[in-house]
């Protein structure tokens, strides 16, 4: 079996063509573009907790700084860490994607692609 995104592991149906997102809405992981990639996962399927407005439990999470401490807690975040092992992108580097602009994410993605390469 291959990396699973968030919605996939949690089975939350608010992935975009999700069986709860008429009641739900459509996830911000889910059409989150920047993420693209990181961890070989879709939008930001995985790394869904440096992205605000997710939902667990049934409610939302708030923004990384106000959900951090519980999503480190989080089975799939574990998962996802386990998985990656020395190729896990810090937090720090996914939040300076999201910040950042189109050519300074860029030469994130380069250097993240660097460091995997090297610690590989």
């Amino acid at each position: 079996m291959g990396k699973l995104n968030c919605w996939e592991a949690k089975k939350c149906g608010r992935e975009i063509g999700g069986g709860k997102t008429s009641e739900l809405g459509v996830c911000p992981t889910a059409m989150e573009s920047r993420l693209t990639g990181t961890h070989d996962g879709k939008f930001g399927g995985r790394a869904c907790w440096v992205v605000g407005g997710t939902l667990c439990g049934g409610k939302e999470q708030g923004t990384f700084a106000q959900k951090y401490h519980n999503c480190e807690k989080c089975d799939f975040y574990v998962q996802v860490k386990r998985e990656e092992g020395p190729k896990f992108v810090l937090s720090v580097i996914l939040l300076n994607k999201l910040k950042a602009s189109p050519s300074t994410r860029q030469k994130l993605q380069n250097q993240t692609a660097d460091r995997a390469v090297v610690r590989g």
